[in-house]
This record gives structure tokens, C-alpha cells and sequence, in this order.
């Protein structure tokens, strides 16, 4: 009896050590989850959302909502923001007339949280965006600090943690992370 016991104890460790190796794999390679932390992406995401993210494999495209893992001093861990721009692209940001312009395009932004007011740090309003890096704005632009904050500015690539697929939790939010 003691024999099949610890032998039924070792089957069941077994498998969850083998679960534990496959979940440390799978959030470490393929993607990840993150809690969304402050008010910078509203209304497309709340404070407390949780992420799923693509990390593996992803490149950041304009449109994505990214996760970045970059320190500076208005963050204290990941930072959840969207990609206006891509490497070799120009921006410019007009607060007067509340738009934003890629490479002589005004974008469409429906998903921004109100008119855009000029922030009271100092602001980047023309850049153009170097290879290999980004340039991303919260889309509640009055309550983020952003890539128009010249202490986080464009931000390398190798800073992406990976794009939010999926809003996982809170079930009411639960959906493509759009």
C-alpha cells in the first residue's frame, strides 16, 4: 500500500512540475499576461485590465497596442500604450487642431479619450522616428505620459514585451484588446 501510494505521489509531482515547465515556457516564449496599470489607455482599456499578450515572433505595427518594459520617470513597471509610428516614419502633433500626422497623414483616432490638450511637461510635437524604434501615445492623451514626453521619447524596439491580443479579465472587458 505504501508502495502504490508514493508511487501515485511521484505520477502526480511529475505532472505538475511538467505543467509548471510548460506554463514558465509558454508565458516566457510564446506570450504573456499583464494588469494594465493607470488611466492612460482609456476607453479602450481600464485600470486593472488583464493582457494577454503576442510576444514571440512580433514586430510592432502602427494601430497595435503594445506593452514596453522601458524605465523613465513617470513609470514604475510595463507601460501600455499604442503605436502611432514605426521606424523611418515622421510625426507631427498639432494641439490646436487636436490631430496627430504620419508621413502627411492625419490619422483617424475614434479610440482617443477627448480633445488632445497640450501636456504641461515638455513635449515633442515633430519627430521622426528612428529605425528599429516606435513612437506610442495613450489613447486617453490628456492623462498619459507618453513617447510626446522628451524623457521617454521613441522607444527601441527591444523594449516591446509584445502586443495585447485579448482582454482577458475583467470578464465585462473580456474581448479583443482593439
Amino acid at each position: 500500500m505504501k508502495r502504490a501510494l508514493k508511487k501515485e505521489l511521484y505520477f502526480w509531482l511529475g505532472t505538475a512540475v511538467a505543467v509548471l515547465a510548460a506554463l514558465i515556457l509558454v508565458f516566457t516564449f510564446i506570450g504573456r499576461i499583464i494588469v494594465v496599470d493607470g488611466i492612460s489607455m482609456l476607453p479602450t482599456l481600464e485600470h486593472g485590465d488583464l493582457l494577454l499578450l503576442q510576444s514571440i515572433g512580433y514586430t510592432p505595427e502602427q494601430g497595435d497596442i503594445v506593452v514596453l518594459t522601458k524605465e523613465f520617470e513617470d513609470a514604475d513597471g510595463p507601460i501600455v500604450k499604442r503605436v502611432i509610428a514605426t521606424g523611418g516614419q515622421h510625426v507631427e502633433i498639432d494641439y490646436a487642431a487636436g490631430t496627430v500626422t504620419v508621413d502627411g497623414e492625419v490619422l483617424d483616432e475614434s479610440y482617443i479619450n477627448g480633445a488632445m490638450e497640450e501636456p504641461w511637461y515638455e513635449s515633442l510635437t515633430s519627430v521622426d522616428v528612428p529605425e528599429g524604434s516606435i513612437f506610442v501615445l495613450g489613447d486617453n492623451r490628456n492623462s498619459s505620459s507618453d513617447s510626446r514626453n522628451v524623457t521617454l521619447g521613441a522607444v527601441d524596439e527591444r523594449y516591446v514585451l509584445g502586443k495585447a491580443v485579448w482582454v482577458v479579465f475583467p470578464f465585462r472587458n473580456f474581448g479583443p484588446a482593439a
